[in-house]
C-alpha cells in the first residue's frame, strides 16, 4: 500500500489589507478590545477582481512547483471553500481549467473551516487504496463578500486567502499518518450562511432579512471549539500510535488565539509548539491551515522528519485534526521553473475555449 506525502505547498492572499483601526473607522470597536479578545491585528481582503479560483490558481501553482509536478500529472482536485463561486460549477473546476489539469477530477468539499483537513484526509485515502497518485488539495476563500461590515461580531474576525497542498503517493514511509473527521448537525445554526441555497433562495426579502451574511453566536461557538480542538488532536495521535510528546509543531485553524490557547491547555503542551499567524490573516476558513503551514516552512520552523497535526473545527457543525509525517518534495529528474506553469495554464485555458467555441459554430449549423 503507497504513503500519501505532502509534497507542495503554497499560499495566496490579497495584497489589501484591512487593519483594526481601519475598522473602528467602519463599526463601534476598537484595536485594543479585537485583539483582547482575538488576538487578530489585521486581514487580507479580496479585489473585486480576485475570487477563490483565481487566489487558489495561484497557491496551486505554486505548490506544483514546489512539489515539481506538472498539471497534467495530477489526477484529482479538491477544493475546500466556504465560498464557492457558485453552486455550481464547482470551483474546482474552474481551477482545472485555469490551471490546465486536463487529466483530473475535480470537485469543491464543504464542510467549512475542517474542510482543508476533510479534503487532505479525502486525498490521502484515494492515494492509499492505489486509485491516484497525485492529488491537488486547495482551501480557498473570499469570506469578505459575505460579512456584514456592520457587525461587529462578525466583521471583525474573517479574512480572504488560499493554501494549496500536493499530494503524492510513495513507497517510502511516511506523510500523512492518520485522520479523524466529525460531524454535529444540531449545531449547524451556531454558525450558518443562511441565505442563498434552495431553503433560502435569493429574494428581496431575504436580502432586506441579511440571510445572505454570516450569523454566528460567538459563544456557542466557543464552548463547542474548545473542547473539540483538543479532543480531535488526541484522537488523531492515538490513532497515529503517537503522543504529543512525538509532536514538534500543532497547526491549528486559525480563528481565534483564545482559542488556540484552551487547545494548548487541554493537550498540555506549550504555546510554542502551536503554528499561529491568527494576528495577521483572521480567520480565513479553509485557507487557514495551509497558509500557516507554508509560512511555517517558509520560516524554516517546519523540516523533513517532523511529526505534525493538523486540527480545526468549523460550521456544520465539524471538527477533525490530520497526524502527518512531513517529508517535502520526492525526488525529480528534472525540475520546472513556476513561470512555465503560468504559461502552460494559461495556453491550456485559451485552447479548451477556443475548442468549444468552434464545437459551438459546428454543432450550431448542423442543428
Amino acid at each position: 500500500m503507497p504513503y500519501a506525502h505532502i509534497t507542495g505547498w503554497g499560499m495566496s492572499v490579497p495584497e489589501t489589507v484591512l487593519t483594526n483601526e481601519d475598522l473602528s473607522k467602519m463599526v463601534e470597536t476598537d484595536d485594543a478590545w479585537i485583539r483582547d479578545h482575538t488576538g487578530i491585528r489585521e486581514r487580507h481582503i479580496a479585489r473585486e477582481n480576485q475570487f477563490p479560483s483565481t487566489l487558489g490558481v495561484e497557491a496551486a501553482i505554486k505548490a506544483l512547483a514546489v512539489a515539481n509536478v506538472r498539471p497534467t500529472d495530477v489526477d484529482l482536485i479538491i477544493c475546500a471553500t466556504s465560498t464557492p463561486e457558485y453552486i455550481f460549477p464547482a470551483t474546482a473546476c474552474l481551477i482545472q481549467d485555469q490551471l490546465g489539469a486536463s487529466k483530473a477530477g475535480a470537485f469543491d468539499l464543504l464542510a467549512a473551516c475542517s474542510g482543508f483537513i476533510f479534503g487532505v484526509n479525502m486525498a490521502a485515502q484515494a492515494i492509499r487504496s492505489g486509485s491516484i497518485k497525485t492529488a491537488l488539495v486547495i482551501g480557498s476563500e473570499t469570506l469578505s463578500r459575505f460579512v456584514d461590515w456592520k457587525d461587529r461580531n462578525t466583521c471583525i474576525l474573517f479574512g480572504d486567502g488560499a493554501g494549496a497542498f500536493v499530494l503524492q503517493a510513495s513507497d517510502l514511509p511516511g506523510g500523512v499518518l492518520s485522520a479523524v473527521m466529525h460531524s454535529d448537525g444540531s449545531g449547524g445554526d451556531s454558525l450558518s450562511l443562511p441565505g442563498g441555497g434552495s431553503h433560502h433562495p435569493a429574494t428581496e426579502a431575504t436580502v432586506r432579512e441579511g440571510k445572505h451574511y454570516i450569523q454566528m453566536d460567538g459563544a456557542k461557538v466557543f464552548r463547542f471549539a474548545t473542547r473539540a480542538m483538543g479532543s480531535a488532536a488526541k484522537e488523531a495521535l492515538e490513532l497515529a500510535g503517537m503522543t504529543t510528546d512525538d509532536v514538534q509543531w500543532i497547526i491549528p485553524h486559525q480563528a481565534n488565539y483564545r482559542i488556540i490557547e484552551t487547545a494548548a491547555r487541554y493537550l498540555k503542551m506549550p504555546l510554542d509548539k502551536f503554528i499561529i499567524n491568527v494576528d495577521r490573516y483572521g480567520n480565513t476558513s479553509t485557507a487557514s491551515i495551509p497558509i500557516a503551514t507554508v509560512e511555517a516552512v517558509e520560516k524554516g520552523l517546519l523540516k523533513p522528519g517532523d511529526k505534525i497535526v493538523l486540527v480545526g473545527f468549523g460550521a456544520g457543525l465539524t471538527w477533525g485534526a490530520l497526524a502527518a509525517e512531513w517529508t517535502g518534495p520526492l525526488p525529480v529528474e528534472h525540475k520546472v521553473h513556476p513561470e512555465r506553469y503560468r504559461i502552460w495554464a494559461r495556453l491550456h485555458s485559451v485552447f479548451n475555449r477556443l475548442v468549444r467555441f468552434i464545437e459551438g459554430l459546428i454543432w450550431g449549423r448542423n442543428s
